[in-house]
């Protein structure tokens, strides 16, 4: 992960303590290792440093701050979740597979993914997703503003449901919300909630499971049938009349 940041003269390569090269690939995968350990909250420049064995003021001279460290580390995430994309050239396919990796990815790095899911990098691996997803939507058919558009449904659904299910993984877990609905809900009166009381049986089992790959596949469902003004266009740009 080369830095633009910093001019090379400044990022002198010398050993830590633990007698490792300090770079901005170990500050970010060091980085990333406090934060699944102890939260985004507890990680600073100085417990960095103690991690890495350097003086915190050496991690300055790779990020200016560590709003600019946090970018890093989002984008870490995003190159990591397209590590094992491989395009097929069937666009629904592929847009699967991407909303798959993404969201197990996160959910390996949970309390990573909820700082990162609202950040807007502007790193190369954010760029090359961005671009990439934008290249899959007006493949398809999309003209530009609906493949603006139906990108941005789909990672916002993606991440939303990362940042849920990761933040519910590195929480109190789901013991609490099953006790919650035990206690709560299990004794209404079905006469005042006859819908509870209607779907309790079903709604207990599924608390331990995410809705995310239902809401992936209606998404992908109602997408695949979407109208696609940049096809239709096409098509009358070559033949002088749309096709009905």
């Amino acid at each position: 992960m080369a830095s633009d940041r910093v001019p090379a003269e400044r990022r002198r390569r010398r050993p830590t303590r633990s007698g490792q090269v300090l770079s901005e690939e170990l500050i970010v995968q060091t980085s990333m290792r406090l934060i699944e350990q102890h939260g985004g909250e507890a990680l600073s420049m100085r417990r960095l440093g103690a991690a890495l064995g350097s003086d915190a003021t050496a991690i300055y001279r790779y990020f200016p701050s560590k709003d600019e460290l946090l970018l890093a580390v989002a984008d870490e995430l995003i190159g990591r979740s397209l590590e094992l994309f491989r395009p097929t050239g069937k666009w629904i396919g592929d847009l699967r597979q991407l909303a798959v990796l993404v969201y197990r990815r996160n959910l390996a790095y949970p309390r990573t993914a909820v700082l990162a899911a609202s950040r807007i990098t502007g790193r190369p691996n954010e760029i090359k997703t961005v671009e990439m997803m934008l290249g899959i939507m007006r493949g398809a058919g999309f003209d530009d503003a609906e493949a603006v558009r139906h990108y941005l449904s789909f990672i916002d659904l993606v991440l939303a449901f990362s940042a849920l299910d990761a933040a519910a993984q590195s929480g109190p877990g789901t013991d609490s919300s099953e006790r919650a609905w035990r206690t709560g809900y299990a004794s209404l009166p079905p006469e005042q909630y006859p819908n509870i009381a209607a779907t309790f049986d079903e709604l207990l089992p599924r608390l331990s499971s995410s809705s995310f790959p239902l809401a992936l596949e209606l998404f992908l469902t109602a997408l695949e049938t979407a109208p696609r003004e940049g096809r239709r266009a096409g098509r009358q740009n070559r033949h002088g009349m749309a096709h009905r």
